[in-house]
């Protein structure tokens, strides 16, 4: 079978470790007969200095062509003296919107080969988790094409003193979409979700409590809870075993999500897909269209370094196998290998234990790391 995927390698590291992916899928698709054209676009502080637009038209429409998106991190220090609607930032926004996702899956788990870099002491982790184990295994879905990141926003004048504001807004239908893409995958997993919220302040928010009220009473099976935003960041500190799936805005989640990746040892190890409708016009096969992209920022302080690490890369690729193309086994293949590399002890900077007792472990850099899951998989 042949596909089309988009490739947006993007800013910083963002080329390097996009460039892993691509090659696991190439060896995915020679070992299980399918072909992957990849069509490279430009996003983001290269497109920037390339056309002086952050998102060229040509890479949208060129990206709805394929069946799922690629994306490297974007932005960078060179750019952040900019207009906002200038800034590398606002071709994330518009490839979402201009694509049609509004579901972002950040899974966080701690793999047991990396719980020395993970910050919290063993007995928190066995406390909070059901199974009594040093472990924990979330998954944060973020609202992605609503609130205050697409509403209304301005600046004022009035005399000396100048004002700025940013308008949260939210439909109960973008609500409804979003938690029901959370509920689906809490009934996969172990069918706990959590809604979180700042509904003792927020209009929008005491929205999103209704209508997951509503949308509650259609999983009965599905164990409902709510929290308050700061009290869940508190909670994913202090028991992260806790949570099955989070369900939440665009700015809490953005913010959520990124405070998970530390506690599972590195965001340079969290991969995340933004999925669509299987039911909208980019939808091929009955499976919904998906940008995949690694969570970390564009680190340029350290691009062209061989220092970063692409795995979160790779397992990003790997979920785009599992809900664009619906290839299980050959997502579960590329996690597998993964797996493996870290059971052998190597381990990029960021990902290395805190205690420097730790004998089996071989710090490597960017192409040693990749090199090693391509064995893997060969």
């Amino acid at each position: 079978m042949q596909f089309s995927i988009a490739v947006v390698g993007g800013d910083g590291i963002g080329p390097e470790v996009i460039s892993w992916a691509v090659r696991v899928l190439e060896v995915i698709g020679k070992k299980k007969g399918h072909t992957f054209n990849f069509i490279p676009l430009k996003a983001g502080g290269c497109a920037i200095d390339e056309t002086g637009e952050p998102l060229p038209a040509e890479t949208l429409e060129k990206a709805k062509a394929c069946e799922a998106l690629l994306l490297g991190a974007v932005g960078g220090p060179k750019w952040e003296t900019l207009p906002g609607y200038l800034r590398p930032e606002r071709a994330l926004l518009g490839l979402r919107a201009g694509l049609g996702v509004f579901a972002n899956l950040r899974p966080a788990a701690l793999l047991p080969q990396l719980k020395n870099a993970c910050p919290l002491k063993d007995e928190v982790l066995t406390a909070s988790n059901p199974h009594g184990s040093a472990t924990f295994d979330l998954l944060i879905v973020r609202e992605l094409t609503g609130g205050i990141y697409f509403g209304e926003r301005g600046r004022k004048q009035n005399g000396d003193n100048e004002s700025a504001f940013d308008t949260e807004y939210y439909s109960r239908n973008e609500i409804e979409r979003v938690l029901r893409i959370g509920y689906t995958a809490a009934a996969q997993r172990r069918k706990k979700l959590c809604v979180v919220d700042k509904a003792n302040v927020l209009e929008s928010s005491r929205l999103w409590r209704e209508t997951a009220a509503a949308i509650a009473k259609e999983y009965p099976n599905i164990e409902t809870s709510y929290l308050y935003v700061d009290n869940c960041a508190m909670q994913l500190i202090r028991s992260p075993g806790q949570f099955d799936v989070i369900v939440t805005s665009n700015l809490f989640g953005d913010i959520l999500s990124d405070e998970a990746s530390v506690l599972a040892g590195s965001i340079g190890m969290l991969a995340s897909a933004s999925i669509g409708s299987p039911d909208d016009a980019l939808a091929k096969n009955g499976r919904p269209f998906g940008i995949y992209e690694p969570i970390h920022g564009s680190a340029p302080d350290i691009a062209n370094q061989d220092i970063a690490n692409p795995l979160a890369a790779i397992l990003s690729a790997a979920m785009m196998l599992r809900y664009s193309l619906g290839m299980e086994q050959e997502a579960c293949l590329i996690e597998k290998a993964v797996t493996s590399v870290l059971d052998k002890g190597l381990r990029t900077k960021d990902i290395a234990s805190r205690e420097s007792n730790i004998h089996n472990e071989k710090i490597v850099g960017t192409k040693v790391m990749g090199e090693a899951v391509l064995t893997e998989l060969k």
